[in-house]
């Protein structure tokens, strides 16, 4: 029996993505005159290339780079925020504000952020959907108040109001901060005394005591078998704390639940609970008031835009109720 074998198909070529760099470049021009700039490509030799064809005489060629740098924090946010809508309120170009931001940050890891960003948005992608690509940084909200301004053409503003409300939440921390300080040192100098006392003073008093050869007091002898368990297991207590503390945070930002308890307790404190209220009150206050100002900036956009089909440009029939 006869088997026919069917051709093999060609496999297509898969195409590779090449990865370009920004170099920054130093030179000469044809008439001698002193020119810098910056130009993307895959390497040294096709930047060099370019530019030799532009007829500029290449001094200096570096790959700009973006490394270290500390983490992103709210503060910066805060301020990119501010940065953007001042640069988009002057007229200044959306890409090239993201540039100017990145290179002026002394923060590495912020300007590698600014330029990813840059980056998808130049690659087609809406500035909304660039900034969900790093929640870390930007949070539901700023996302779709960002898409708010985005669809009713005033994205100016919208960062403006952004802006404002991140640095009052950012005012209000700090206030917290500042309240919580004086009660968390207290707290903090407080152990540190009674660590000393136990471990380093008792012992010494505990000798004088015991060369008297009197009886000493209840109380005294307690105090005294506790110094004695500090200074025989004090490495156990400090691994049984450092254990405690790195098991708070870890499930402070695991577990929703644990968080839900901690924030129950925290409001039920006396001093810290009553700051804790009035600041997240707060808080919830000026996000409504952002959260509505983008809804009522977005329904504005609907009603300017005009009732024609996207495909063909045709006014759409109008329903029954409108006829009426």
């Amino acid at each position: 029996m006869a088997t026919a074998t069917a051709p093999r198909r060609a496999r297509a070529p898969q195409r590779r993505e090449v990865k370009e760099f920004t170099y920054l470049w130093e030179g000469f021009d044809r008439n001698n005159r002193n020119v810098r700039g910056e130009m993307k490509g895959a390497s040294e030799t096709v930047v060099t290339s370019n530019l030799r064809r532009q007829g500029i005489r290449i001094v200096k060629l570096r790959k700009q780079t973006f490394r270290g740098g500390r983490r992103v924090n709210e503060k910066d946010i805060t301020f990119f925020t501010r940065q953007l809508a001042t640069m988009l309120k002057a007229g200044v170009p959306l890409l090239q504000a993201f540039e100017i931001v990145a290179r002026g940050h002394s923060n590495a890891r912020f300007a590698r952020l600014m330029m990813d960003i840059k980056g998808r948005v130049e690659a087609g992608s809406s500035l909304s959907q660039a900034f969900r690509e790093h929640p870390a940084q930007f949070d539901s909200l700023y996302c779709n108040l960002v898409n708010a301004g985005e669809t009713a053409g005033m994205l100016d503003g919208i960062l403006e109001r952004l802006a404002t409300y991140k640095e009052k939440i950012l005012a209000i921390k700090s206030k917290i901060k500042s309240a919580l300080f004086y009660p968390i040192s207290v707290v903090v100098v407080a152990i540190v005394v009674i660590w000393v006392i136990m471990i380093w003073v008792i012992p010494a008093f505990k000798q004088v005591f015991t060369s008297f050869g009197a009886n000493l007091p209840a109380p005294t002898l307690i105090v005294m078998a506790i110094s004695d368990f500090f200074v025989s297991y004090w490495w156990a207590i400090a691994a049984i704390v450092g254990g405690a503390i790195f098991g708070f945070f870890f499930m402070l930002r695991r577990s929703q639940t644990f968080r839900y308890a901690v924030d129950r307790i925290s409001l039920k404190l006396p001093v810290i609970g009553a700051i804790l209220e009035k600041a997240t009150i707060a808080r919830w206050t000026r996000t409504r008031v952002c959260r509505w100002s983008s809804r009522s900036t977005r329904s504005r956009a609907r009603r300017e835009m005009p009732s024609t089909s996207p495909a063909r440009g045709r006014s759409r029939p109008k329903s029954a109720p409108e006829r009426a």
